[in-house]
């Protein structure tokens, strides 16, 4: 005796607050597992965004760095200080203007670096092992989607009022 399937009623579209729980607990679980790698480094993640951005973009200033890994002045000094004096990094004056300090890989944080990232990437290949090429390209194209949107939104709610901004969802 065979079973017939009735056709489910199409789902209800899930809210915004719903995907932003799932969002969430998606990247905290991926977070431990970043945190887990970092903490067998003995790098912090700030310090480890830092050595990264320096592995993948070269020699930087300081004030560019910043911006790039998401860290205020003061936390990206204290980043750089303490990748200093642990020689993972150099700094140096930039010939062509002093004011501006130049932070690069010594040897031994180029290979720091290159062992954390090594694993990070395979970490990262494994957790996405869970989609097929085809999902997770879609997946990329819609974070992309969803983080531009957000930002225009985050633009619009920093101007002040009067200044063309609209309240969000509207």
């Amino acid at each position: 005796m065979s079973k017939e399937r009735c056709p489910c009623p199409s789902q209800p579209t899930p809210s915004g607050v719903h995907v932003w729980l799932i969002w969430i607990k998606a990247a905290q679980a991926v977070g431990r597992i970043n945190a887990a790698t970092l903490h067998r480094s003995g790098l912090g993640e700030s310090e480890f965004r830092v050595l990264e951005v320096l592995l993948h973009k070269g020699v930087l200033p300081v004030n560019v760095i910043g911006p790039k890994v998401e860290l205020t002045c003061g936390s990206i000094s204290v980043a750089v200080d303490r990748l200093h004096g642990r020689g993972l990094v150099t700094r140096t004056e930039d010939p062509a203007d002093r004011r501006v300090r130049l932070v690069d890989l010594t040897c031994q944080g180029r290979r720091l670096i290159e062992a954390v990232f090594g694993r990070h990437a395979a970490d990262m290949e494994e957790v996405m092992r869970a989609l097929p090429a085809e999902e997770r390209a879609q997946l990329e194209r819609l974070l992309r989607k969803v983080g531009r949107h957000a930002q225009e939104i985050g633009e619009g709610l920093s101007k002040a009022p009067g200044e063309g901004s609209k309240p969000v969802g509207r």
